[in-house]
């Protein structure tokens, strides 16, 4: 079963390249994912504060989840380049949607359309010095139609940490 959908789908995806060379440069120009930019996030130095990238998939298509229905599919997955500073933790992928779809009405896959929120972490380590760091990113993903998938793509995500130092705390005597 999953190979004939792996067959299925590479025959699917081959007949939509050959079927015109016009069709297939309007298609590859037409951006079918699009992000809004990630706020500003501050975090103190020892602590973690949540943070959210906000993706639109376009009507008419949609992307494998981040747990696709099956090992061929590509998931939708956020990568981050770090400073030595920061860390990104407990990243959060919506439950993807089981639908199927006309190559193969007796398949569900798990994917998203419309809007999307991935949320996640971000700790600034405790010797972290304050400041401002960009982190850079990317968000990989596999836009489909109800006949074709086309390549994969990578969309950039940069955003700006500011690590603040707290206070000391008043030490109090133990008596």
């Amino acid at each position: 079963m999953r190979k004939t959908l792996f067959v299925l789908i590479l025959t699917t995806c081959a007949a939509s390249l050959l079927s015109s060379a016009a069709c297939a440069q309007s298609s590859s120009a037409q951006t079918r994912v699009t992000i809004d930019p990630v706020p500003a996030v501050s975090v103190r130095a020892g602590h973690m504060t949540p943070a959210q990238l906000t993706f639109h998939i376009l009507p008419g298509f949609h992307v494998n989840s981040n747990k696709p229905a099956t090992p061929e599919l590509i998931p939708t997955a956020l990568n981050f380049s770090l400073p030595g500073d920061l860390v990104i933790a407990k990243v959060q992928y919506p439950a993807g949607q089981l639908l199927s779809f006309p190559f193969d009405p007796t398949q569900k896959l798990s994917v998203y359309s419309g809007d999307v929120n991935v949320k996640f972490s971000v700790i600034a380590q405790a010797n972290a010095g304050a400041g401002s760091y960009t982190v850079h990113g990317e968000l990989k993903y596999q836009a489909c139609d109800n006949n074709a998938c086309y390549p994969p793509k990578k969309i950039p995500v940069d955003f700006t940490v500011s690590i603040t130092r707290g206070t000391p705390g008043h030490k109090y005597p133990h008596n």
